[in-house]
Parts: structure tokens; sequence; C-alpha cells
């Protein structure tokens, strides 16, 4: 089929993977970058063979560019994927959605009214661990989903990033940052959640830079950086989730799925593969090799995915808007619910991915 013509804004750090991976499929083609820093957009494209670095209005304007890449910052994204809607292209957006579930549901409308297709970030889900551990499930392994649990601990990033102070401000904590890919990971493994409660709390307020180039600057804590939540699934299942930048972390697995017949400990989902054990009555834990194989590094396999729908016309793109939108939902409702002491019913419930065939881009590379 014809390669989808991409234009990337945001020349960050993580662009460099996209460019990579993007540049590699054959259904796919990076046409030109921008950035709010010209040069830096203009460096980019050199490194990486782009034919054009522009501005990011003459980038909107580009009849050439049919999706839009949205790698900006976070409190960037609504703004512009609106932007390159209006403009009429479909958009892609790194995780999150949006800072605000409001924000992310005006990004969808928009969408959905202009008929152009809208994906988000993570697409780590697409790898051959959490590929593998979903065949594991749909092949009834572990009998019935019963429960779960998810944890990501860490002590935050002042000692190592070389600008944290993103993380904490509102928009930032550790559940917008990292529980995209623990929920989007939940999403796909046991389907929409029909309701969440929560607690949450910042434990210290003020965060000391230790990392250079802004070692000794005081940062104040603006959002929750230790959150709890509780989630009710559609099929019966319930699952918990702490996510944290005030602890030194532990020996407890990323995601456990407890099913009727067995347990089953998944990958890292902030990766794209990993060590699957699963327990069965009578057994220990054992290594189950994976199903699919994928490169380590698959990051821009849901805009591959989304390219092929594009050509073919469909809107069932796993890495959808639809599903990020559902999942920003959740993580936001965690907080309202510990203020307003309650469950909070979600109002989204997108229909589970489909399962992958073990070889479905086996041709791109």
């Amino acid at each position: 089929m014809e390669p989808l013509r991409i234009g990337i804004i945001g020349c960050g750090a993580i662009s460099g993977i996209y460019l990579k991976n993007l540049g590699a499929y054959r259904s796919t083609t990076v046409v030109a970058v921008a950035d709010l820093d010209l040069d830096r957009a203009r460096h980019v494209a050199q490194e990486h063979g782009v034919p054009r670095a522009l501005s990011v209005v003459d980038l909107l304007n580009d009849a050439e560019v049919e999706l839009v890449l949205n790698l900006t910052v976070p409190k960037a994204h609504a703004t512009v994927a609106r932007e390159a809607i209006q403009a009429g292209k479909h958009v892609y957006n790194e995780k999150p959605l949006a800072v605000t579930f409001e924000e992310a549901q005006a990004v969808q409308a928009e969408a959905e009214s202009k008929g152009v297709y809208l994906g988000c970030a993570p697409d780590t889900f697409l790898g051959s661990g959490l590929q593998s551990c979903r065949k594991l499930l749909d092949d009834g392994v572990i009998g019935e989903p019963i429960a779960a649990q998810a944890f990501m601990l860490s002590r935050g990033h002042e000692t190592w990033h070389p600008s944290p102070e993103f993380y904490y401000e509102r928009g930032g904590g550790p559940m917008l940052d990292m529980g995209p890919y623990y929920v989007t990971a939940l999403l796909y493994l046991l389907g929409p959640v029909r309701r969440v409660c929560g607690s949450v709390k910042a434990a210290f307020p003020e965060r000391t830079i230790t990392s250079q180039p802004k070692t000794g600057k005081v940062v104040t804590v603006e959002t929750p950086t230790h959150i709890t939540g509780e989630m009710d699934f559609h099929n019966g299942a319930t699952a918990h989730i702490t996510t944290t930048f005030d602890v030194y972390g532990s020996a407890i697995a990323p995601i456990t799925i407890f099913g009727s017949e067995g347990t089953m400990l998944v990958p890292d989902p902030n990766n794209f593969s990993g060590e699957i054990r699963v327990k069965r009555a009578g057994t220990d834990f054992e290594r189950v090799e994976q199903t699919h194989s994928h490169a380590e590094n698959s990051r821009g396999i849901g805009v591959l995915d989304m390219a092929y729908a594009i050509r073919e016309g469909r809107f069932d793109h796993r890495a959808s808007g639809a599903l990020a939108l559902h999942a920003l939902e959740v993580m936001t409702a965690f907080e309202r619910s510990s203020v307003e002491e309650r469950h909070v019913h979600m109002t989204t419930s997108p229909e589970r991915p489909r399962a992958m065939a073990e070889n479905e881009f086996e041709s791109e590379i």
C-alpha cells in the first residue's frame, strides 16, 4: 500500500525512536518535522534523513502531510491536536491524550466532526510481551480473570532528569506520566472499566533537584505524587493500581493477573517485551515463551496500525483516541474520587482492542 505521509511536531528526545521506526516501516514515511526551535528541527531532519524542517504553522498547512505525530509536551497535546485536526490532518498524540478529561473530550469530538482519525500512545501493549499475555488470557490458560494488581513505584525524577520540574506541576505526576502504560495494558487485557475509587497524596511539598544542570533548585509540588486506585471492570474483574514518585521501589511484579485457574505475571508495560510467568494449581511459577515477536523497541507500531486502518478505511486501529480517552477518564477519576470521597462511574466504554495476529506486521521491515 502507499506509505502514509507523516509530519512530526516536537523534536525532543522521544522523536528519535519514532523517526527510526517510522522511517523503516514500508507503510509509513516521515516527510517533515517541526519544532518551536527551528534549528533543532533542522538538526533532527538532517540526522534522520527527513526531507524538510518546517515551522509548526507551515507543517500544519502542508498539503503533503496526512498525519501529524504530536510529540509536544503534555500540556500542549490538546491544543496542537485540535489545530492539526482543524487543518484536516489525522493525529496521533504522545500520551496522555490531554492533561484533563474535558480537553481530551474536545479533541475526540473535533476529530469525529472532521471525519479524521485520532490515535494516541502508548503502543507498548502492541509489543510481543502484552500480545502474548493477551493470547494466554484468551486461550483460558489461567481461567476467568478475577482480579489484577499494578504497581509503578519510583522516587521521582529530580536525581537524574535534566529538567524534572514538569513532573511535579499540574498535569504531571506519576499517574499521567506512567499510568497510561499500566492502565492501557489493563484495559487491553481486561476490557473497559465501569467505576473507580481512589486515594491520593503528595508526601513531600517540595523537591530539590540534584541532577545537572539545575542542581539545588527547589520545586514546589502541585500535583499528587502517590496515587492508589481500585477499578471495577465491566467483565466483573477488579484491579488495584499504585503509581508513586514517593518510594524507593519493591520486588512486586509490575502487573499480576489472577484467574480462576492460575496467576500470570505480566511484563513491565513500559516495555514491548519481557518475561511472562504463569502459576497453575499444583505448580510453581513457570516461564512461558512469547507467542508473538517484534523488535525490542517497537515504538510507532501504533502509528503503523493506524496507517493500515486509514488506507483500508477502517476505524478499528488499536491505539485509538477512544481507548486513550477512556484511560484518561480512569486516571483522572482516582483524584476526583479521593477529593469527593465516592466511587466515580465512567462515562466512556470503548470496545477492547482486538488481538494481533502473531505475524501481523512481519512484512513491514
